[in-house]
């Protein structure tokens, strides 16, 4: 399977892009989102990608990160959502706004992305409930796509403060299963606990999780 291409882009249109790669062209769907963090045509860029084949068409899916990429496959899983839906989903709200709407049950907003009906929304947010958490904890590989094979950041290590939160969102995630907190109920709490403070750091948001994870009464 081809797992990631680094090539020299050739040509890009709405929905896709030719990457050449040692002479072999590759033609890699993208979502609007990824599109718009590719560089110009003849730059060098790297995407990883995902192989769907079928009797009559085999199609590549590109993706700037490992976790895009896991989201993907994710998404796909559930029934009624193939790879242009998923791509969709994925382009209208990104990793991190996936994450959010799964782990609060917001399916409103999986329903927002084009071509997606109400009720595979709700069939998004329930099947995935409890498998989300697992990509959600993938905060820290979210610059891999940047580096060589060796690991490498080509342009200096990434710093932003989306990338940080999502580095703490996965910490806070991984200590609140170590406490034997469910998944699903996990992730809600770090998720409305990142929206409430967006630049909050790990230990902030494992208070701010156990917190809304205790019991009322």
């Amino acid at each position: 399977m081809i797992g990631k291409l680094t090539g020299r882009l050739d040509h890009r249109t709405k929905d896709h892009v030719l990457i050449d790669v040692r002479g072999v062209g590759y033609i890699v769907y993208c979502s609007e989102r990824t599109m718009a963090t590719l560089p110009g045509v003849g730059e060098v860029c790297a995407l990883f990608t995902d192989l769907v084949v079928r009797e009559d068409l085999m199609q590549l899916f590109g993706f700037p990160t490992l976790a895009d990429k896991e989201w993907h496959r994710l998404l796909t899983s559930v029934q009624g959502v193939g790879a242009k839906a998923s791509l969709a989903i994925l382009g209208t709200l990104g990793t991190d706004g996936v994450s959010r709407a799964i782990a609060l049950g917001d399916w409103n907003s999986i329903k927002a992305a084009k071509g997606i009906g109400p009720k595979i929304a709700q069939r998004v947010v329930l099947d995935l409930k409890d498998k989300a958490p697992s990509i959600m904890a993938m905060g820290g590989t979210m610059a891999q796509a940047m580096g060589d094979d060796d690991g490498e950041v080509i342009e200096g290590p990434i710093s932003s403060p989306v990338v940080q939160n999502q580095s703490a969102q996965a910490e806070a995630l991984s200590a609140l299963g170590n406490l034997g907190y469910a998944p699903g109920d996990s992730a809600g709490a770090v998720a409305q606990a990142a929206g409430e403070n967006p630049d909050a750091e790990t230990s902030v948001l494992i208070r701010a999780a156990l917190q809304l994870l205790a019991p009322k009464g």
